[in-house]
C-alpha cells in the first residue's frame, strides 16, 4: 500500500513539460521582443519627426515605415511565443509557430524566385530606386540613405547620373527655376578633399558623360549593386543563414513544448478519471 501511495504521489509531481525548453523559449522570445519594442520606438520617432506631407508623399520607400512594419510583426509574434511559453498556452504557441513558419517559407520562397527571376527583381529594384530619386527631398531619411548608397557604392542615379532629372529640384528643363538645375547630389562626387563641397555637382547633367566622369561617378547604382551581390554570395548567404537559424530553433522549440503540453493534459485527464482507485 505505500509503494501504491509513493506512486500516486509521483505521478501528481510529474510533469512532461520541460523547464529547460519553457524558458528557454521564453527568453529567446523575450530577446527578440526587446528588439521589437527598439526597432518600434525609432521607427514612431523618425516618423514624427518628418512633416506630414512628406511623409504621405513617399510612404512607399519611407526607412521609418519599415522599421515600424518589422517592429510591429515582431512584436505580435514574440509577445505569442512569450505568453504561450511562459502560460503553456497551446492557442498562442501554435499562433507563434504558424506565424514564424509563414515568414520563414516566404523568405525562403523571395529568395528562389529572386535568383530565378532575376530580370524581374532588377526591374523592381530600378523601380524602387527611381521612386526613391523623385522623393530624395521631400524625406531626410531616404536622402540620407542614398547618399550613403552612392558613395559607399561609388555610384550616381539609377542607371546612369543623368537619372536624377526625374527629381523636380535637380530636373534639367527650361521651366525649372531650381538652384539645383541640372545638377546631382553631393555624392556623386569624386570626393578628393577632406573637406567636402556640397554643390561639386552643379550642372553636371548638361556636361557629356566623359566630362562628367571627371567630376562625379558617372555609372548608375542598379549596376554597381547586382556586381556587389555577385561578388558577396556567400557573405550574403552566411546572413541568410544567420537569419533562418532564429526562425527554426523558434519553430523547434515551440513543436516541442506544444507536444510536451498534450502529454501533459493527457496525464492530467487520465488521473482525473482514475481518481476513484481504493488506494488513494
Amino acid at each position: 500500500m505505500g509503494k501504491r501511495a509513493a506512486l500516486a504521489t509521483y505521478d501528481k509531481e510529474f510533469s512532461f513539460v520541460s523547464p529547460v525548453v519553457k524558458y528557454l523559449l521564453f527568453l529567446f522570445n523575450l530577446i527578440f521582443w526587446m528588439i521589437s519594442l527598439v526597432l518600434m520606438s525609432i521607427g514612431i520617432y523618425a516618423r514624427m519627426m518628418k512633416h506630414a506631407e512628406a511623409a504621405m508623399a513617399c510612404l512607399a520607400v519611407d526607412p521609418a515605415i519599415l522599421l515600424l512594419i518589422v517592429g510591429v510583426l515582431m512584436f505580435f509574434i514574440t509577445f505569442c511565443g512569450c505568453v504561450g511559453s511562459l502560460r503553456e498556452n497551446i492557442c498562442l504557441l501554435q499562433t507563434f509557430c504558424i506565424f514564424l513558419t509563414i515568414i520563414f517559407l516566404l523568405q525562403l520562397a523571395a529568395g528562389v524566385l529572386g535568383f530565378v527571376f532575376s530580370d524581374k527583381a532588377r526591374n523592381k529594384v530600378s523601380e524602387i530606386i527611381n521612386n526613391a530619386i523623385v522623393h530624395y527631398r521631400d524625406d531626410i531619411d531616404l536622402q540620407n540613405l542614398i547618399d550613403f548608397g552612392q558613395k559607399e557604392f561609388s555610384c550616381c542615379g539609377g542607371v546612369t547620373y543623368t537619372d536624377w532629372s526625374q527629381n523636380m529640384y535637380f530636373n534639367c528643363t527650361t521651366d525649372n527655376r531650381s538652384r539645383e538645375r541640372c545638377s546631382v547630389p553631393f555624392s556623386c562626387c569624386l570626393l578628393s578633399e577632406a573637406v567636402i563641397n556640397t554643390m561639386c555637382g552643379q550642372g553636371m547633367q548638361e556636361l557629356p558623360y566623359l566630362q562628367a566622369g571627371a567630376f562625379i561617378h558617372t555609372n548608375g547604382c542598379i549596376d554597381k549593386l547586382v556586381n556587389w551581390i555577385h561578388s558577396n554570395l556567400f557573405m550574403l548567404g552566411g546572413i541568410a543563414l544567420g537569419l533562418a537559424i532564429p526562425q527554426l530553433v523558434g519553430i523547434l522549440l515551440s513543436q516541442i513544448l506544444i507536444n510536451q503540453i498534450k502529454d501533459q493534459i493527457e496525464l492530467q485527464n487520465y488521473n482525473l478519471q482514475h481518481r476513484t482507485d481504493p488506494w488513494q
